[in-house]
């Protein structure tokens, strides 16, 4: 049976032609006694996996339908539970396929019922394609927007995180303003509402869902120098600094605008907990440097937890067979999920 104090995470396997299946069944094996993992997928695909990764991995699949009928009452560490989410096409590694789009979809939506249903605490997701469901005729642009949808959740925000390692002496957050826009669209998107939002949402489920009682918020400008005082920009004076005073008059511990290019040093991290960047690339990149592989993606603002590997579904080394793919993400971003959700509890 359950051990009602390890939080129940829902897998989702991602696209099933890609490295998802394989890291996803791995990682639960691995970490079946830290908590209960449950992967969200073709349950009988999932066992031919998990027979070739090691025989002694054992699976166990429920429908959909038994699991609205009964609940996830029997999870123990012995066997994986797999909530069986059937695929409509033969999957050849490294092969997209999109006859096979609205299954993937598909598990997302069982993955977000089981946690709006209480069978499940949480949510981590392997990557998927976004054209594989595109191509099945679903509009699609990815993860992140779709949760919201799903939620119904007016405006979410994406960080990543990373702990600390050999490239960092402290752990490391950052948020994006904006995720994936043309550059050259980003300025326009600098708004002073939606910004605001995002610092609250920010502080709030840092707060809630990190335990950190009184996050400290680094934000950075926009412009080359934070805009050097209009000269090279006037985003910093007209939206982003009225931004952080009326986050500071609402109680949030937050500061900038800071010059991107200096303030990920170790001298100014050491006194934050996030750092929310205006563009992917101006954050990501420093972090993704420091931590490729050992990063977890996660969703803020959102009435459910999700978090996320760091990486794509690596199509080029699912086709090379099991065993290449490094499965250092989604054990980062399981643990991550479990820690949220302990701390919502």
């Amino acid at each position: 049976m359950s051990d009602s104090r390890l939080p129940v995470i829902a897998l989702t396997v991602g696209e099933p032609a890609g490295i998802g299946p394989e890291i996803s069944i791995r990682a639960a094996w691995e970490l079946r006694h830290e908590v209960r993992p449950v992967l969200v997928g073709d349950a009988a695909y999932l066992a031919m996996l998990a027979n070739e990764i090691d025989p002694a991995i054992q699976l166990m699949g429920v429908s959909v339908e038994a699991l609205r009928n009964y609940g996830l009452s029997a999870i123990s560490a012995d066997k994986i539970t797999v909530i069986d989410c059937p695929l409509n096409a033969h999957v050849i590694a490294g092969q997209l396929d999109p006859r096979n789009g609205r299954s993937v979809l598909h598990t997302l939506d069982v993955a977000i019922e089981s946690v709006q249903q209480g069978w499940c605490d949480a949510i981590v997701t392997a990557p998927l394609q976004k054209s594989t469901i595109n191509d099945a005729g679903v509009k699609f642009s990815g993860h992140t927007e779709y949760f919201a949808e799903k939620t119904q959740t007016s405006q979410v925000v994406m960080m990543l995180a990373c702990e600390a390692n050999a490239h960092l002496a402290q752990p490391l957050r950052v948020a994006l303003a904006t995720t994936h826009l043309a550059l050259k669209d980003v300025p326009a998107a600098i708004k002073f509402d939606d910004l605001l939002r995002t610092l609250q949402i920010i502080n709030d489920d840092l707060r809630q869902k990190m335990a950190i009682a009184q996050p400290r918020i680094l934000v950075t400008g926009l412009n080359p120098h934070a805009g050097e005082n209009g000269y090279l920009g006037h985003e910093e004076i007209d939206v982003i600094a009225p931004v952080i005073a009326a986050a500071k008059s609402r109680g949030i511990a937050v500061s900038g605008p800071y010059p991107a290019d200096t303030l990920f040093q170790p001298k100014y991290l050491e006194q934050a907990d996030c750092v929310l960047a205006m563009y992917h690339d101006q954050g990501l990149s420093v972090l993704k440097h420091a931590s490729f592989g050992l990063g977890v993606n996660i969703t803020l603002g959102l009435p459910l937890i999700r978090t996320s590997v760091d990486h794509g579904t690596a199509l080029d080394l699912a086709a090379q067979g099991l065993g290449h793919a490094d499965i250092s993400s989604m054990l980062v971003a399981i643990r991550v999920a479990a820690d949220m959700a302990n701390n919502k509890k």
